[in-house]
Order: C-alpha cells, then sequence, then structure tokens
C-alpha cells in the first residue's frame, strides 16, 4: 500500500529537534506477521489535526518508555546507539534507573520520548517497579544469543504492564550481530511465538552495528504519538457535548423552579 508524502509546505523544522528526529512517514513493523498492531499509516483524523495545528496538548506532554529485560541483555547499549550513536560493549551495569530524553517531530508537531532504561538485577526490582507507572511504551529486552532472556521475557512483561499506561508492548532482540543467519532464523521463530503470546510487536537489533535501531524507535515513537493524538482528541468531543447537554438541563430545571416560585410569590 503506497504511503502518502507530506508537502514540503507543512513540514516546518522545529530549531529544537535534530533532522534525523523527524517522522514525515508511519514506519512499516519488522514483520507484519509478528506485531499485533495493524497500524500503517496515521489516522486520518490525526493527519487533518497536525496539518490543522489541533494538536491540543499532545505536543507539550512528554511521552514514556520503559525498558526492562535481564541483566547484561544490552538495554544500554541499544537506549546509548539510538540517542548518542556510539556502541561500547564495557559499560557498566545500570544501578537503579536512568533516562534519557529524545524530542522529535512527528507531522510537523514537537514530541517528547522519555526512555527509561532499568536495571536487570534483582535487588533493584523494588526501584525500578516505581518507575514503570504511567509508560506509555513497554519495551521487553532479551539477548538473542541467550534463550533463558527469552523465556524471563512474559515475566518483565507482566511486571512492567501492570503499572503501565495501556501501553505500546515490544519485544526486542539484541545482539543480532553475534549470530549467524541459521541461528538466528532459529531464535526468531521462537522469539516471534512469545512476543504472539505477550501481545507485542517483535523486532531484533544490534546496537553494535545500529541494525534496525533507529527503525525501531521511530516506529514506537509514531505509534504512541498516533494512539495519544486520537485518544486527545475524542476526549476533546465526546465529553464536551455530554457536559454542554448536562449544562443546559439544569439551566432548565432552575428556570423551571424560577418560575414555579414567581407564581407562588404572585398568589400571596
Amino acid at each position: 500500500m503506497p504511503r502518502e508524502k507530506m508537502s514540503s509546505a507543512h513540514t516546518v523544522i522545529s530549531a529544537n529537534v535534530p533532522k534525523d528526529r523527524i517522522i514525515t512517514q508511519f514506519p512499516e513493523p519488522y514483520c507484519p506477521g509478528a506485531s499485533p498492531y495493524n497500524k500503517i499509516n496515521f489516522h486520518p483524523k490525526v493527519k487533518a489535526a497536525c496539518a490543522e495545528n489541533r494538536t491540543g496538548r499532545v505536543g507539550l506532554k512528554i511521552c514514556k518508555a520503559v525498558i526492562v529485560g535481564d541483566v547484561s541483555v544490552g538495554k544500554t547499549c541499544l537506549v546509548n546507539r539510538f540517542c548518542n550513536d556510539v556502541f561500547n560493549r564495557d559499560y557498566k551495569a545500570t544501578i537503579g534507573v536512568d533516562f534519557e530524553v529524545e524530542k522529535f517531530q512527528v507531522l510537523s508537531i514537537p514530541f517528547t520520548l522519555q526512555i527509561w532504561d532499568t536495571a536487570g538485577q534483582e535487588r533493584f526490582k523494588c526501584i525500578a517497579a516505581s518507575y514503570y507507572r504511567g509508560a506509555n511504551i513497554v519495551i521487553v529486552a532479551f539477548d538473542l544469543s541467550d534463550e533463558q532472556s527469552l523465556h524471563n521475557a512474559p515475566k518483565w512483561m507482566m511486571e512492567a504492564s501492570e503499572n503501565a499506561d495501556s501501553p505500546i508492548k515490544f519485544l526486542v532482540g539484541m545482539k543480532r550481530d553475534l549470530l549467524s543467519e541459521a541461528a538466528y532464523t532459529e531464535i526468531e521463530t521462537r522469539a516471534m511465538a512469545v512476543a504472539s503470546t505477550l501481545g507485542a510487536e517483535y523486532w531484533p537489533t544490534s546496537s553494535k552495528t545500529g541494525q534496525y535501531v533507529q527503525e525501531f524507535f521511530f516506529r514506537a515513537v509514531a505509534m504512541v504519538f498516533d494512539t495519544n493524538l486520537i485518544r486527545e482528541l475524542d476526549a476533546s468531543t465526546v465529553p464536551a457535548k455530554q457536559i454542554g447537554s448536562g449544562m443546559i438541563q439544569v439551566q432548565r430545571e432552575n428556570s423551571q423552579l424560577y418560575e414555579k416560585k414567581k407564581k407562588s410569590q404572585c398568589c400571596k
């Protein structure tokens, strides 16, 4: 299905947004068959609202993504490859929680993503769990070369999703560069099956080479932007009518009471 391209007249680059953080087209999933989300384009209501600059508070809000998974699967490497375009295999284990803030421009609307990188050690779970609250995106990371980390993925997804805000879910395989094509094909089949049971979209990545890192994050940002803006647009229309109807009803009741009171006073 061909994608619609935005006219350059509608693409105004904000001075605070790097050129490599601009999203004008809806990114595709890694594999349509490995995603519970059928989004292939921005919703027509979203595109219309952006074109008319009717995005309400969406452009002002900070979207929250949390990355969870076993220790040493490569969570920090993934964040640093995307945010800073660097790779260092000697990162020290994350203590508690760390985060990065990335500014985007989606359909000419500013949008901010806060990426929370959580510790995988058991002793830090009580600390990290409090940071899951209100997350819009939950990313469960596992090491493609360590099948045990894939087996632990459901536990991480359950713990992170319990306190999240109806999150968009992803299962992300790390260290793709360490596997041969044959070895990867074998683990990919099992990873996709796990992603399906979790209701998550699957992506393989390599922080060392950068393979699929930007594509994955762009997909996540576009999906949460589209979802949040639809929610905002729906909230700004339906409740407003209900509130208005209620006010009219109250005004009518007050008017009727006033008329009865007025007649009652006239008869005295």
